[in-house]
């Protein structure tokens, strides 16, 4: 296909993957875009344990984030038809594509603890954070709340609460802040120890079951909370699966470097839910965008007859909020792997919400200016999935 031949493109997903790469396919004026995704608005997911407290809404409109030349389908994709280069929706319609990008994101993981599925609170979603939200409201700050899981997820919402006044223990199922460096960790702990919140790690500091006001943990203590809210992994939808294309263990599409796919040259994926060389970026809305416009780079490359190229990005870190009033920001090498240095204190903070910002920022500049967007690049790609795969 030539870039004078009309071009029709299906975004799957309207995450941040998913925007960025809607809006930068609009570079070609003969390409057409459709975005399918479950909600009418763009979920600001960095922001869901601001959302469960009131400090935000966590919600943007579509149209300040995506192009108007975009086509917005409010609906979920159930099937992807490779032969046939259609994807079926749950309301019966059937969107044809020549090219599709599949930019579902993450969910969270599904929980195999017994009782975590009955009494727990998952947060990955908004659709999770409106009963978490509207349960925590009723619950008194002196009764305790259990969070399990003390990744960027777990550690933001337990500070969150803790800032609030509300009695929180934080379960860390080994260790806190697994991406983080010993420095780090520690200034993060102390951050803890300031708000009230209880920190239980170490051996034996693993859930084994949740119950109706309490969690048990494998070396048999019984820690008591009248909510239980579930931090601990991610997953991915099983849509790509489902469509019978190939996938790692957990269900991210499998491409090659170029991100397209290793069954179908006529489908690229991008974001969390994609696994380039068996070997995936650490999932976050840092990996996620630049993700996106590469997914479309390859599109228009495919489109035009070139070649496409490979990944090409690097790393910052990783930024943690702790409450309103502090955070933590973890300063890595380019291929992602953590430094010793660290940014705390009301710095980090302020850093953690003008990237929150600035990434709603990034995608509605996208929109109105198609290939402005650029990215951080040299981390060194080739040779970690090189060590990666051996």
């Amino acid at each position: 296909m030539n870039t004078h031949e009309h071009a029709n493109v299906v975004v799957v997903g309207g995450g941040y993957a998913g925007v960025l790469a809607a809006n930068h396919l609009r570079v070609n004026d003969d390409v057409a875009v459709t975005l399918v995704n479950p909600r009418p608005r763009f979920v600001e997911r960095i922001r869901l344990h601001q959302f469960i407290t009131g400090s935000d809404d966590a919600v943007v409109d579509f149209a300040d984030v995506l192009s108007g030349d975009v086509r917005l389908v409010v609906d979920t994709a159930e099937m992807i038809d490779p032969s046939a280069r259609a994807v079926r929706l749950a309301s019966g319609e059937t969107l044809g594509y020549d090219y599709l990008i599949y930019a579902l994101g993450s969910t969270g993981a599904a929980p195999t603890v017994p009782g975590a599925a009955e009494f727990a609170y998952p947060l990955s979603e908004l659709e999770h954070a409106e009963p978490l939200r509207a349960k925590l409201a009723t619950v008194h700050p002196g009764a305790a709340v259990v969070v399990v899981g003390a990744g960027p997820t777990g550690l933001e919402v337990a500070a969150e609460l803790g800032e609030q006044g509300q009695s929180v223990t934080l379960v860390c199922g080994g260790v806190l802040g697994p991406y983080f460096g010993e420095s780090t960790r520690r200034a993060v702990t102390r951050r803890m120890q300031r708000l009230g919140v209880t920190v239980v790690d170490g051996p034996g500091a693993t859930v084994v079951e949740v119950r109706g006001r309490s969690v048990l943990l494998a070396d048999g203590r019984e820690l008591p909370g009248v909510v239980t809210i579930w931090a601990a992994g991610f997953g991915v939808p099983d849509l790509a699966r489902r469509s019978g294309l190939a996938t790692d263990e957990i269900g991210r599409l499998l491409t090659d470097e170029t991100l397209t796919s290793v069954d179908d040259p006529f489908i690229m994926g991008a974001g969390d839910a994609v696994a380039p060389s068996n070997a995936p970026l650490r999932m976050s809305c840092q990996a996620a965008i630049p993700l996106g416009a590469q997914a479309a780079n390859t599109v228009l490359s495919r489109i035009a007859g070139d070649e496409p190229a490979a990944v090409n990005q690097a790393f910052t870190g990783q930024c943690v909020s702790l409450g309103r009033k502090a955070g933590v920001i973890q300063l890595a090498h380019l291929d992602d792997r953590p430094t010793p240095l660290f940014i705390g204190g009301r710095v980090a903070a302020s850093i953690k919400e003008a990237v929150c910002k600035g990434t709603v920022w990034q995608l509605g500049l996208e929109a109105r200016k198609p290939g402005s967007y650029r990215w951080l690049k040299g981390g060194k790609r080739a040779e970690h999935v090189a060590a990666a795969v051996r």
